[in-house]
């Protein structure tokens, strides 16, 4: 049996089944060569984790490549798993335990901060006798350097024990890892099992057996093996309580068709395609339809004759689909179609870090559209308010005739997280589209003077035609370019904004309503964010956080509220310059997004923090980070 010892080296004694151990959470990450299986590993193991009631948060490891090298650092492909006995929001910080498929992969996440002096590292060795001298060579080293610099390394012939069951280990390791892990955690192996059936259950009986053979060999190999043994308690005892477990691109699609919408249309882009990938598996239940366009702006062109049509509908895209999407954003705020654009944000400039997570889209969906182009733009901070916010968004695209961009990320997107499952309500549904006659007298943009909102003519009706044009125009669509005319029809539009504003209430702020320093963030960072300021509110800290979903019209009361701290200050992923930084200064720094908006609205000295690593934020981070600003008040 493998136990730890002060040096990390390993020992190893007779088998048997020990007592697990109670811990309150952990953090696990399988890391592998692209292709291995990992990912698939982890997203199982989080599942079964989820579904035996544990708080979940799941972050896939991509590489930026589609094939990079084998046996490479820029390889490293996997997962982090975090689960315990609580809510789980974010990510965490170092990992607890890994299951590496090869030494050089570990170093990527090294160089990622991932791992601290202690972490348990379960790793194959087979290169160890790889008949290539400089693998053995660099996989010895790369073990001598790990225990050095503290992690607890245990050398496994995983591979040896698969290809007693399979001819091609890199096919089925996976599965053994699954095992291996289900055994250390305490796992229900029943849970297990049917976990593997649904997860390969449309390619038959065989794989599934051999899967599950598998799993049940790397079980038995951890318990002969593998001291390591813990148990980890639900978070809530009542489990008959019903929970869905998906990724942030699945609650998009679930929140498709639980909004009544009846065509996505988009074309495939890192990281939002799994989200037409789920749709499209599953929207014909539904009598929904995908169209894969031949390129981003046929996307969104299709998507708005199909709204100009009747039926509102939803196109999903990431960073440089919305960028080139800009032109027909244009047109749906002109014409004024319903629209709902969810954009999956990643790295950028460009094609920048298409595997990895940024928040660097905000000023875009603002702003980038030529002319006076006022829309809203919603942010999902949860994968279940991925779902609910879709829902949200045909509802005011309808209501409001205007486009709404959803903005989630990559975090979102492939994390994977256990909420409770949605009791679908008849109003979440979009209402049948109105055949009655059109009363001609009415025109086509009958603004309401106080409000900007008309009622919305469908072609389909009698006396229901009108011209689309995206040139100024009057309230009968009709071509106009006098001053007056266009004066009007910007307000018109701009006004909607400000009768959506109107229905809004003031954000919540986690913590006391004042006090020295106000966090104030958007999007997935809120549970690192949250877990940050909770920590140090325990050790007696006067500061508190604010989350803000509505980003246009941006949510009331915020000038009141900033006013009750001494300084207010943004986190986010997105550049923003240090005032260390050479040549930088109070002048010229530039801010991040969010900060920028926030400054422009409430005329506060609103200061800011931002990363571009990649990386989901981490609360010790952050920690960090927040306790260096109140000492500066302090001081």
């Amino acid at each position: 049996m493998i136990t730890p010892t002060e040096t990390g080296t390993s020992n190893v004694i007779d088998g048997g089944f020990s007592q697990p151990v109670q811990i309150s959470e952990h953090i696990i990450e399988v890391v592998s060569d692209s292709g291995e299986g990992a990912q698939k590993c982890g997203q199982t193991f989080g599942s079964i984790s989820g579904k035996m009631g544990n708080g979940v948060w799941t972050v896939e490891i991509i590489p930026a490549e589609i094939q990079p090298p084998a046996r490479s650092p820029a390889g490293a492909s996997g997962i982090r798993v975090r689960l315990g006995s609580s809510y789980i929001t974010n990510m965490g910080n170092e990992a607890d335990l890994v299951v590496a498929f090869n030494e050089q992969v570990l170093y990527s996440r090294i160089a990622n901060g991932a791992y601290k002096k202690g972490t348990v590292v379960l790793l194959e060795n087979k290169w160890a006798n790889d008949p290539q001298v400089e693998i053995r060579n660099a996989y010895s080293a790369a073990v001598s350097e790990f225990r050095k610099n503290g992690l607890i390394v245990h050398e496994l012939a995983m591979e040896e024990a698969c290809l007693k069951l399979t001819q091609n280990p890199r096919k089925g390791k996976n599965m053994f890892a699954l095992g291996m892990l289900a055994r250390i955690y305490s796992r229900e192996l029943d849970k297990c099992l049917a976990e593997i059936t649904q997860t390969f259950s449309r390619k038959g009986e065989k794989v599934i057996k051999s899967n599950q053979e598998l799993f049940n060999a790397g079980f038995e190999f951890a318990s002969e093996e593998i001291e390591y043994h813990y148990r980890i308690e639900p978070y809530t005892t009542d489990q008959s309580k019903p929970a869905i477990i998906t990724n942030g691109n699945q609650a998009v699609g679930l929140g498709v068709m639980a909004a009544g919408m009846e065509l996505v249309s988009m074309y495939p882009i890192t990281p939002a395609t799994s989200a037409s990938h789920y749709v499209a598996e599953v929207f014909q239940n539904v009598g929904g339809f995908v169209h894969q366009a031949e390129d981003e702006i046929a996307a969104i062109g299709f998507a708005i004759g199909a709204s100009y049509a009747g039926k509102t509908a939803c196109t999903i895209t990431s960073g440089p689909g919305l960028a080139l999407k800009t032109e027909m954003i244009g047109l749906a705020v002109m014409a004024e179609v319903p629209l709902v654009i969810v954009d999956v944000q990643r790295g950028g400039p460009a094609t920048g870090l298409p595997t990895k997570v940024e928040q660097a889209d905000l000023l875009s969906a603002l702003y980038g559209a030529p002319g006076d182009a006022p829309k809203v733009v919603l942010a999902a901070s949860t994968i279940e308010e991925c779902l609910h916010f879709v829902i949200l968004s045909r509802k005011l695209a309808e209501a409001f005739r205007i486009p709404v961009i959803l903005l989630t990320d990559a975090n979102l997107a492939t994390g994977v997280q256990p909420y409770p499952r949605p009791e679908v309500k008849e109003e979440w549904f979009t209402s049948p589209v109105d055949q009655s006659a059109w009363d001609e007298n009415i025109p086509a943009y009958n603004w309401d003077e106080e409000s900007g909102l008309s009622p919305r003519p469908i072609p389909g009706q009698r006396n229901g035609e009108y011209v689309l044009t995206g040139l100024s125009h009057t309230e009968r669509s009709k071509v106009a370019y006098d001053s007056d005319t266009n004066q009007v029809t910007h307000r018109m539009r701009s006004r909607k904004l400000a009768a959506l504003l109107k229905t809004l209430n003031p954000p919540e702020v986690h913590g006391d309503d004042e006090g020295d320093l106000l966090i104030v963030g958007w999007g997935s960072t809120l549970g690192a964010i949250e877990e940050a300021i909770d920590q140090l509110r325990e050790e007696g800290q006067r500061v508190s956080s604010l989350h803000l979903r509505f980003l246009s019209p941006l949510e009331p009361g915020l000038t009141e509220i900033f006013s009750r701290f001494k300084k207010v200050m943004t986190v986010e992923i997105n550049y923003s310059d240090n005032l260390d930084d050479p040549l930088i200064d109070e002048e010229n720094r530039r801010y991040a997004q969010l900060a920028m908006v926030l400054r422009a609205k409430t005329l506060v000295d609103v200061d800011c923090w931002s990363v571009v690593y990649g990386h989901p934020l981490q609360p010790g981070m952050l920690y960090r980070v927040i306790s260096k600003n109140l000492q500066n008040l302090q001081n």
